[in-house]
């Protein structure tokens, strides 16, 4: 049954139907569109590391790493410069921007519209990417790379939670993560590639094959249905009807079908979602689409990844080791991912989040320690081999934790909380909040990195504490819970229930009683 046991018992509804071929290869193209976030967040950490890259755009960093003197006295600030980070970090802050175009687009057009839009606009800003002849049309095509990662973040992961069976929704809807880990991981074996390549342009090529995972977004949207979701809130009850008789592979989906015409009618005496969303009765959803993408960034994951082979020049690996082990921890992100997407539906959220908080905060103190007594305040020394060697294993062990965490489940979370009528809302304030830390640590982490020397693992893995307790005690259990009956979820948590008025709770048994 695609309904499963529901975590709130006798409340969640047991759908008919089961899970079709149909769904899960609409659910698997949709997820493509994490290539699009995934190969940037790999590809710019070791473009940044290149010296071909640094001495055509960014001379004064190429200067100070090269110069001797420089390199001996302060290990910790030789990346630092505003510039070189805002060629990474200035994509987010498009992206933020665009996620709330992309908000009101999707509602009116479509999920499978917003994915084609990131698809396209993503495709020219590689082109440009890799033709760039200076800094201007270098950052010009950085911020078209942000306005397709705006679109593709709000879109796709709405649309995986809408399209999956409730039973199997957080492993298909963790296929955005998983595309996200895979981007990453190609782009850090493409880096290692054209770092080998003689005449300097290896840069280019990095960036320019960003175009062939826009390109399959691209294609795949084309192809791919709406959701059934989208079609009813769009006035087309009747294809909607048709299309979850498709997916659910069978003719009996009187049920759901009814959940989403009444989620539906309640989503259009909202005049405007975003007034909606502030409501005292929407006040859990809003709290968590703003945290736990807050709390996703702090946990410094986008440190490892936007900066992975920049972090292991930095603490004395060669140019071809540093890269090679980005690929290794991008290795272990998809690795750790699919681990999340295998057991998530079966042990739950939370269990996750916690057991991963506790492994990546013991991981960053490990870190901290072992760069502070090589290196200390000063900046000076370097890691033998062995100590090299288990720096790795710790970050390898902080980027697994995130990656069976906070990586899925922090997009994961909050697409599948709302309800439809503050659903584009709830994913634009996800997307625009994770944008815009990303943008803040992207843009402030190599100045930190000088600044507070090894402190920095510990000022983050303070953040993980911070945020482990607070899931601990405020996220409820969603595994399992029908999308459309999210609310009694909510209605039953010890502290969120007061916020949820009676007459928000979808159900068809007065006596169910929920139990988070």
């Amino acid at each position: 049954m695609a309904g499963g046991g529901i975590s709130v018992q006798g409340g969640g509804r047991n759908y008919e139907g089961g899970v079709t071929v149909f769904v899960v290869f609409a659910c698997v193209a949709a997820a493509t569109g994490g290539l699009l976030f995934g190969y940037d967040i790999g590809i710019s950490g070791g473009v940044t590391s290149m010296e071909s890259f640094l001495s055509k755009f960014f001379p004064s960093v190429y200067h100070k790493m090269k110069n001797e003197t420089a390199d001996h006295q302060n290990q910790y600030c030789k990346f630092d410069s505003q510039l070189l980070t805002l060629f990474t970090s200035s994509l987010y802050i498009a992206a933020l921007v665009a996620s709330f175009f992309a908000s009101s687009v999707t509602r009116r057009f479509g999920r499978k519209i917003s994915m084609l839009v990131a698809g396209l606009v993503f495709f020219i800003g590689s082109i440009l990417n890799g033709i760039a002849s200076n800094i201007i049309i270098l950052i010009i095509s950085r911020l078209l790379l942000g306005v397709g990662v705006g679109f593709a973040n709000q879109s796709v992961p709405v649309y995986l939670a809408e399209m999956a069976p409730t039973k199997i929704r957080g492993a298909l809807n963790m296929g955005f993560q998983m595309a996200i880990t895979i981007g990453i991981l190609v782009a850090g074996l493409v880096n290692f590639g054209t770092a080998k390549i003689k005449g300097g342009y290896g840069w280019r090529i990095s960036l320019a094959l960003a175009a062939i995972p826009a390109l399959i977004m691209t294609v795949s949207a084309i192809f791919l249905p709406d959701t059934p979701n989208s079609m009813v809130e769009r006035g087309h009850p009747e294809k909607a009807r048709k299309m979850l008789q498709k997916i659910r592979g069978t003719d009996n989906v009187n049920d759901e079908f009814q959940d989403l015409v009444d989620a539906t009618e309640a989503a259009h005496k909202v005049e405007n979602q975003w007034g909606n969303i502030m409501q005292p009765r929407y006040r859990p959803q809003l709290i968590i689409c703003v945290l736990i993408p807050f709390f996703q960034q702090l946990t410094g994951i986008n440190v490892i990844m936007f900066y992975a082979p920049v972090l292991f020049k930095t603490l004395g690996f060669g140019d071809e080791a540093s890269l090679m082990s980005a690929v290794i921890t991008g290795g272990v992100n998809v690795v750790c991912t699919a681990v999340s997407m295998a057991v998530v539906d079966k042990f739950g959220r939370k269990a996750l989040f916690l057991e991963g908080g506790l492994q990546m905060i013991l991981c960053q103190i490990a870190v901290g320690v072992m760069i502070a007594l090589q290196f200390g305040l000063s900046g000076q020394g370097t890691f033998t081999n062995a100590e090299a060697n288990w720096v790795l294993v710790f970050i390898c062990g902080y980027v697994a934790a995130f990656a069976w965490s906070w990586g899925p489940l922090g997009w994961l979370v909050p697409s599948e909380i709302c309800p439809l009528e503050i659903r584009s809302a709830g994913q634009a304030i996800n997307v625009s909040v994770n944008m815009f830390f990303t943008f803040l640590i992207g843009q402030g982490f190599l100045t930190m990195l000088c600044h507070l020397k090894f402190g920095l693992f510990f000022f983050f893995a303070g953040w993980v504490t911070v945020m482990t307790i607070f899931v601990a005690f405020f996220l409820p259990e969603t595994k399992n819970v029908p999308i459309e009956e999210m609310n009694r979820v909510w209605k039953a948590h010890w502290f969120w229930g007061k916020y949820i008025p009676d007459e928000a709770v979808i159900g068809h048994d007065k006596h169910d009683k929920a139990v988070v």
